[in-house]
């Protein structure tokens, strides 16, 4: 349907001269209209038209405008109904409305109320819709297929992420910043029977700890300073759904403690209520941090890693993925361009060498930034090395033939190995499983001294080259 063409809208009456005068309204209020005297009629032009809106009077000649709404309902479920009704017959225009009815009006109707009630509804259609269609791109942009993937690593994380999507089990994600740890997890979501529910997703370290309870489990009206009204907490607002902790290694201690009995007894008190509130949702978490570790220095509660660490996922930095590089450049080039209104086909040789070189320690966010920065200054139709990483330059070094580079490694690892037994050589060849002999040809081969190892504490120790 054309943006700009007026809304359609029928309207079912068995008054002649009510159908005329509603017409002659709407049509002057810009919509444009289509009349009906009975079921039959409407019905049939139902079945012709896509109306936008539909107006029925609750008491026609063969039904009731219930059944009829019923009906058409089954043509285009979407298509909002008014039902009009006379005075006394509140009862049915309530049943209508719980039916599927948008609204009802009392004849005599006042005519500002109709168009007001008419424009009401098609706005909320029209948000209805678009929450639809957004959802619907959602899911098709969080399914497994539309990942970009190429590297064996990140497929057996898919793998590894579509047997779980559909069971109950908490996720526990790791990963360096920027991996895209909140797309696996909705990935996961959208995945799952919970998939037309709530994804409500919170990053524990944006948020203070004073407010971050509240955030979570809510609050009652005067529970605290400023708590000017009640709030639902993020883990009501996910009920039947999922609810992403996001940074969970940054959670307080205080936090932790009733994060952890929220996940054991699926019930919360939110602050200032002595009522508790249970839920059923869904629980995935991620975090950069070595958990581990920080439950060993006490920041972390044992028991909560225990309660959490169920399904580990663990997602490699770009460095460690490569492959992925030139197909998620291309993605984020044919995405950027098209928000910039830029026709850029694509990358040059050069340029792809510097990405696929450089170490991305933002990982995943900092190529999409790399990207989008090229794609803002560039130019031309094809981005040139010259944009991409402008105060990166290529390593210092210029790339070697492999067989030197492989004798500096070979050099380093024995001058290792003899600052690792201090000079030792029969120690040393053992560790490189080499014969003592053979261990020190090598030794000459490469001009490693093993007496400038001996005393290290007494003189400066060489360095590899």
């Amino acid at each position: 349907m054309n943006p700009l063409s007026p809304e359609k809208i029928l309207v079912v009456d068995d008054d002649s001269n009510l159908l005329k005068l509603i017409r002659l309204r709407l049509e002057l209020a810009g919509y444009e209209v289509a009349t009906a005297l009975d079921e039959g009629e409407a019905i049939a032009q139902a079945r012709k038209e896509v109306f936008d809106l539909s107006i029925v009077d609750l008491k026609l000649v063969q039904s009731d405008g219930i059944s009829l709404m019923e009906e058409m309902h089954s043509i285009n479920p979407a298509m909002p109904v008014i039902i009009l009704t006379a005075h006394g017959s509140i009862e049915s225009a309530v049943e209508a409305m719980r039916r599927g009815a948008f609204n009802y009006l009392n004849k005599p109707f006042d005519p500002q109320e109709l168009l007001f009630q008419i424009k009401r509804a098609i706005e909320n259609q029209k948000l209805v819709s678009e929450v639809s269609r957004l959802e619907g791109a959602l899911k098709e942009r969080y399914d497994f297929k539309n990942i970009i993937a190429r590297s064996e690593k990140m497929r057996r994380v898919l793998e590894r992420v579509s047997r779980v999507a559909g069971t109950y089990s908490t996720v526990y994600i790791s990963g360096e910043s920027g991996t895209g740890k909140e797309i696996i997890a909705k990935a996961i979501h959208y995945a799952s029977e919970r998939r037309n529910k709530a994804f409500v997703a919170i990053n524990c370290a944006a948020i203070p700890e004073t407010l971050l309870e509240s955030e979570l489990f809510g609050h009652e009206k005067g529970a605290f300073t400023n708590a000017i009204r009640t709030y639902r907490g993020l883990f009501a607002q996910a009920h039947e759904g999922t609810i992403f902790l996001d940074e969970i290694g940054d959670m307080p201690l205080s936090i932790q403690a009733k994060l952890l009995r929220v996940l054991q007894e699926r019930k919360f008190y939110p602050l200032g209520s002595g009522r508790a509130v249970e839920v059923d949702v869904r629980v995935i978490v991620a975090t950069n941090k070595d958990l581990e570790a920080e439950v060993r220095r006490g920041l972390f509660r044992e028991d909560l890693f225990y309660r959490i660490h169920v399904v580990p996922i663990d997602l490699p930095p770009l460095r460690k993925r490569k492959e992925d590089i030139p197909p998620l450049a291309e993605h984020f080039i044919g995405e950027i361009s098209k928000r910039m209104k830029k026709n850029i086909r694509g990358i040059s040789a050069m340029a792809m060498q510097k990405l696929m070189l450089h170490d991305w320690p933002g990982n995943v966010r900092e190529l999409e930034n790399t990207i989008e920065h090229a794609a803002a200054i560039t130019r031309h139709d094809i981005i040139n090395e010259d944009i991409i990483l402008p105060r990166k330059d290529l390593p210092a070094e210029p790339l070697r033939p492999l067989k030197e580079a492989v004798e500096d490694f070979k050099r380093g690892y024995l001058v290792r190995l003899l600052e690792f037994t201090k000079g030792n050589v029969s120690k040393a060849a053992d560790l490189a499983g080499r014969y003592r002999a053979d261990f020190y040809n090598l030794l000459k081969k490469h001009d490693v001294k093993p007496e400038d190892f001996k005393n290290l504490g007494k003189k400066e120790k060489p360095q590899p080259t």
